[in-house]
């Protein structure tokens, strides 16, 4: 079995970590930023080294190309994401993007050819810190979004995603979609499991189902000196009571269910105004959809007899639907066997956040590794991965996705 140069991908992800570097030891690339255009210029620098031609679609897709020997063959595709959270860490998405990159200096060093072509991807905007929703770079190669939505979506200061990609210069011309043969995702597990379990490498064989709510409360705003209490329509104390429902709901569901609240604004705020409209998010999570569609009408009932029991009104949207997504038993086989043949301590999981992955793997073969993050801690600038870990997932990633394209030859 190959194994990749860890010295190298480790000293390449140090590299990139210090574009966008936070002062507490994290990164901060917000899609389509400054930062996130100098990270993908130092990953493309890197690729035309390693003898690689660069492509840009038109939502900003980055893909780097390594040809094979059959030059009708769909490509066998790697890749993850540059962009980070506003105090992200050094390793979620950019170890998937750099361990491609890895794979192919690998293949270059020991003169490998592949049948098939190899590509790596970088996805615009996965995080979903600047623009929402979350990755919509690779919704919209997929077709799961309309390239004209994802264009018009404005962040917080009015730019829209159009005029982001022309001021960074990623408003490619690469045709949307296209054959591919499979997908392969190397990612950090951004959760305690594989740690707790003393495995350096897990094999994903799907990932969860997630719905996104916006919830809208509305009361009555009134002076908070003169309103006696049982005459309030305090539209915050409803919330905090419909906060402590959707709490205690994950237990109902447990263990795979999981509830989040996490943005709250009450609007036009005063310190001596009682309340009067409040907007909050809901994060659902579950591995299966019967049980995640029954955990939003749960919320939605009992959201809806706290605000009647306050005379508060109620609105709840859908925002996004990520349905559970089984990856494709050809290319986990793959994985495992690469791990099996590897004898690196592993175990099956279960994705617990959304990932390009999740788009793809219902457009084409698709499968994940993970490896583990010290604590569990992904989404913080604390964010740190093992050395020895990083090297094994790739090598792993390396195994399986010279398996699926086809080793031609190997000079001495």
């Amino acid at each position: 079995m190959l194994k990749i140069n860890g010295e190298r991908l480790w000293a390449s992800l140090m590299a990139m970590a210090e574009i966008g570097a936070t002062a507490r030891g994290g990164s901060c690339r917000l899609a389509l930023s400054d930062e996130d255009k100098a990270g993908r210029e130092l990953f493309a620098h890197w690729c035309r080294e390693a003898g690689m031609t660069l492509s840009v679609d038109a939502i900003g897709n980055l893909f780097a190309r390594r040809a094979g020997t059959d030059p009708d063959a769909a490509p066998v595709m790697m890749g993850s994401h540059l962009d980070t959270q506003p105090e992200g860490g050094r390793f979620d998405g950019v170890y998937g993007v750099l361990a491609g990159l890895e794979v192919v200096r690998c293949l270059n060093d020991l003169n490998i050819q592949t049948r098939k072509p190899l590509e790596v991807a970088v996805w615009t905007n996965e995080e979903g810190a600047r623009f929402t929703p979350a990755m919509f770079g690779s919704a919209v190669f997929t077709g799961i979004m309309d390239l004209s939505a994802a264009l018009a979506v404005r962040d917080a200061n009015g730019i829209s995603v159009a005029e982001a990609l022309q001021r960074t210069g990623y408003a490619g011309e690469r045709p949307l979609g296209g054959a591919v043969d499979a997908y392969f995702e190397a990612h950090i597990e951004q959760g305690p499991i594989l740690e707790d379990n003393a495995k350096s490498i897990g094999v994903v064989t799907g990932g969860q189902a997630i719905r996104w709510l916006d919830v809208r409360v509305e009361g009555m705003a009134a002076h908070a000196g003169t309103t006696p209490m049982p005459l309030r329509k305090d539209a915050l104390y409803g919330v905090a009571r419909m906060i402590q429902a959707i709490e205690g709901l994950a237990a109902d569901f447990a263990p795979e269910g999981l509830t989040t609240v996490g943005e709250l604004s009450i609007n036009k705020s005063s310190r001596n105004t009682i309340p009067g409209l409040v907007n909050f998010t809901v994060d659902l999570r579950h591995h299966r959809d019967d049980a995640i569609a029954a955990m939003e009408q749960q919320v939605r009932a009992r959201l809806q007899a706290i605000a009647d029991g306050r005379g508060l009104n109620l609105t709840i949207t859908p925002h996004w639907i990520s349905p559970a997504t089984p990856f494709d038993a050809e290319c986990v086989a793959a994985v495992q066997e690469a791990v099996d043949a590897l004898g690196y301590a592993q175990q099956s999981i279960v994705s617990g956040a959304g990932h390009d992955a999740i788009h793809l793997a219902r457009y084409c073969p698709t499968a994940m590794v993970f490896i583990p993050c010290v604590g569990g801690l992904s989404h913080n600038e604390a964010e740190d991965v093992l050395p020895e870990d990083v090297k094994q997932g790739t090598d792993v990633l390396l195994n399986a996705v010279l398996a699926r394209a086809g080793r031609i030859e190997q000079g001495v």
